[in-house]
């Protein structure tokens, strides 16, 4: 039986989506394939509200994450976490042979900019990067303030995992001063896991280009360097992604329109946090609570294997807490092209299962 996903990725696609991924082959060195990445580009550049150069890589939003603190850190990393992506970071840093330190806020608490200002006082870094919405949590991070900070010392680049926010939360990498600003396909955006893109800066370009060992697949460099001049890709992409991509990015755009869009998410986001706090408890400190996943607290105990073992004939599933969190949380996402219908029969199925 078909099951709607309301976890934080994949999620559910539209049909019209995945029939675009059935769209005949081109080849990846042709004016077509020029046409259509540039296509792409300068709606996602609408998407992010900016005018940096935009790449694409065919790999999940991890492999831009890598690609970004390995190709960009010349002296040190900071990493900011507030959950398991976060962490996720530090440890792409460390397996990778870059300087890094870890700064983990406590349960349910945000990367402050007064957090971020601190460490960088110290002159030791030249990389800051930060989760905008860690989906392990449910937090998400006041990324403008800290881009202010992060202003004041112009030899530090600004790197911010939107994994799991672009498109359901509205993100201006210029105004905010990300020098690298990371997604992926599979969650807001409402397309199959596969690909990822990013916005990338000039800042960020050059100072990749101090970096001596950026790898070879993931070189931020070479993969820059031929999306500004050719607007290609070094390597073979997923055309089929990059077709429903194009499709979806004008769905986004100019048919539900990005207020709408932003609009929708907010108002799902509250109507479960209410659910949350009527029944169980919400792990995230208030103001900073996803519009993308509610990360509940489990104060009530419940099997979450079990309820969703009696929500599969419903069809509906949502997620365990993760890592550190499981069981002690559950998650249930609210993002991409999910309707507010939808959620309420989720919500009144839980409601009944549970007996609440």
């Amino acid at each position: 039986m078909y099951k709607h996903l309301f976890i934080p990725g994949p999620i559910d696609v539209r049909e019209a989506v995945l029939e675009r991924m059935a769209t005949p082959m081109i080849g990846h060195r042709s004016k077509e394939m020029t046409v259509l990445q540039q296509r792409i580009s300068k709606k996602i550049q609408t998407l992010m509200g900016t005018e940096n150069v935009i790449v694409l890589y065919t790999s999940s939003g991890s492999g831009i994450m890598e690609s970004a603190i390995r190709s960009v850190t010349r002296k040190k990393a900071a990493v900011f976490s507030v959950g398991a992506f976060g962490d996720r970071w530090y440890e792409m840093a460390v397996t990778n042979r870059v300087p890094a330190d870890l700064f983990q806020s406590e349960p349910g608490e945000p990367t402050t900019p007064e957090m971020v200002d601190e460490v960088l006082a110290t002159g030791e870094y030249d990389v800051v990067t930060v989760t905008h919405n860690e989906t392990s949590s449910g937090i998400v991070n006041p990324v403008g303030a800290i881009g202010e900070v992060i202003k004041k010392y112009p030899d530090v680049l600004f790197l911010v995992d939107a994994v799991s926010s672009l498109g359901g939360d509205w993100i201006p990498v210029d105004e905010w001063g990300i020098d690298i600003c990371i997604t992926s396909t599979q969650k807001c955006i409402g397309v199959p896991p596969g690909m990822s893109f990013a916005s990338v800066s000039e800042r960020a370009y050059q100072a990749a280009l101090q970096v001596e060992y950026r790898g070879f697949y993931l070189d931020l460099v070479k993969i820059y360097e031929m999306a500004k001049a050719k607007a290609q890709y070094p390597s073979t992409p997923s055309l089929s992604h990059m077709y429903a991509l194009d499709y979806q990015l004008e769905y986004i755009l100019h048919t539900e329109g990005l207020e709408n869009r932003f609009a929708r998410h907010a108002r799902m986001a509250k109507k479960v946090q209410k659910w949350a706090l009527r029944h169980f408890g919400l792990f995230a400190k208030e103001g900073y609570r996803s519009n993308t996943v509610t990360c509940v607290q489990n104060t009530r105990g419940i099997d979450v294997a079990d309820l969703n073992a009696k929500l599969a004939p419903l069809g509906f599933v949502i997620s365990d807490g993760y890592g550190k969190y499981k069981s002690k949380t559950f998650r249930i996402s609210h993002m991409g092209d999910t309707q507010d219908l939808l959620l309420d029969e989720l919500l009144a199925n839980i409601d009944n299962i549970l007996g609440l």
